[in-house]
């Protein structure tokens, strides 16, 4: 264990406690698109895009096409039990100790029955994962979402969001207590899964990101909306529907 790693974890714990007393209220769902930097955001789009086409989408095809449906999905099984520690931390930084208690009580059962989390035994007994993430822990603390911004690698997003990735990728208290190089592991099985997704979900990609006249308004909808409801917002356009409904035919 990595006892000198714990004493930066307790120091953020203790800003995140402090920006918790300073705001308790849950902000409001906002309404429309806030996106003064629309201008850089589409440049920023435009890289993505030729990212995804010369190295993400042509590696998630050889990696579906290649490996074996059931060692992708014991890695993205593993990859998501080791963020569960993270999720268990916010979840207390929200208040909901219920859903913390069953995040800790699924990763303990998929971390020892499940092979350090590579089989999802949980699930099947009913402790199906609860997620969430630091940019919904902000926005239970009353900070709104503020404008939206394309990040590079990350694509779509707002200021709050784009805050709550930084501080996930520090929050987890399995990269304090799992010594080096063994901790290396967890970021590689993040890429390694997202590239699963991108595969698992290329239809939808496809639709959002190279279809229609102007993807990067449906992918700005498509970001926002899909986040908002996430939120507890209401979703009004059925453009989003029929982006999932396209992922399907």
């Amino acid at each position: 264990m990595n006892v000198a790693g714990i004493r930066p974890m307790r120091r953020l714990f203790a800003v995140c406690a402090l920006l918790g007393l300073m705001a308790c209220t849950q902000a409001p769902t906002p309404v429309g698109v806030s996106d003064p930097l629309e201008a850089s955001n589409r440049r920023m789009f435009q890289t993505n895009l030729a990212l995804d086409r010369a190295l993400v989408g042509p590696a998630s095809d050889a990696y579906g096409e290649g490996i074996p449906d059931g060692v992708r999905r014991s890695v993205s099984s593993f990859s998501q039990n080791a963020g569960l520690p993270g999720i268990v931390v916010n979840k207390i930084l929200q208040g909901q100790l219920e859903d913390a208690a069953h995040n800790a009580v699924r990763f303990l059962f998929n971390s020892t029955v499940g092979l350090v989390g590579l089989f999802d035994v949980a699930t099947d007994i009913g402790l199906e994962e609860r997620d969430t993430d630091f940019g919904e822990t902000l926005h239970r603390w009353g900070f709104s979402e503020g404008r939206y911004v394309v990040l590079p690698f990350f694509g779509p997003s707002t200021e709050r969001d784009a805050m709550g990735i930084a501080v996930d990728f520090v929050i987890n208290p399995l990269s304090y207590v799992v010594e080096t190089p063994e901790s290396r592991v967890f970021p590689v099985a993040k890429v390694v899964s997202k590239v699963g997704d991108r595969y698992d979900y290329g239809a939808t990609v496809e639709a959002v990101l190279y279809e229609g006249e102007d993807p990067y308004a449906t992918a700005r909808l498509f970001y926002l909306d899909s986040r908002r409801y996430e939120l507890g917002g209401e979703v009004a356009d059925d453009e989003l529907y029929d982006l999932y409904e396209e992922s399907y035919e």
